[in-house]
């Protein structure tokens, strides 16, 4: 039994998950607050238009993401830029089954947050969500349509369909944008 005391008290305590600081952008209505409420296993029942802007801290087994929710109505929109700095990724929510108008808008604004300075170079995680409705675009048309293959080429991106009726597909897509995340670490590691 002595022998057993070295190898338990010596090897302190579990080294720390990491945490990833994550900017999460989409249009209202695209369910960025009901899908990251899910992910904290918090209410969505009474969920509103995020004004502004909100932070969770998302657990996950292998790391931690500080998901900072920037509210997608017009006039927030246009401060954005503003609460990218110190981002290590993005999340960009829309809505796969909204109007061909609201869908341009996504589009126009992905876009825009793919060639900014300060995400141009970080790993992106796009949610095509409420793919439980009957008018859901699928990923494929969303890739088409939003042009991702050329627009994103030679970045580090996952496109994946969600819903809060399936929220382990989304545990899914966080879990892959995580991977990326380490592996930005790693290379960042090697210079």
């Amino acid at each position: 039994m002595s022998y057993l005391l070295p190898t338990l008290c010596c090897k302190g305590p579990p080294s720390p998950r990491p945490e990833y600081d994550l900017v999460c952008i989409g249009l209202t209505g695209s369910g960025k607050t009901s899908l990251l409420s899910r992910l904290c296993s918090e209410a969505t029942d009474n969920i509103g238009p995020t004004t502004g802007f909100s932070i969770k801290a998302v657990p996950f087994q292998n790391a931690i993401l500080n998901v900072k929710e920037l509210g997608g109505a017009d006039s927030i929109k246009k401060y954005w830029s503003r609460y990218y700095q110190g981002s290590q990724g993005v999340v960009f929510i829309l809505d796969s089954a909204s109007t061909d108008e609201d869908l341009e808008m996504a589009r126009t604004e992905l876009h825009s947050a793919l060639q900014h300075p300060q995400l141009c170079t970080l790993p992106f995680l796009i949610l095509a969500n409420h793919q439980d409705k009957p008018a859901a675009r699928t990923t494929q048309e969303i890739k088409k349509y939003f042009e991702l293959e050329p627009l994103a080429r030679g970045k580090s991106w996952i496109l994946e369909g969600s819903s809060v009726d399936n929220m382990d597909a989304v545990k899914q897509s966080f879990t892959q944008l995580i991977e990326l995340l380490e592996d930005k670490d790693q290379d960042t590691g090697r210079i």
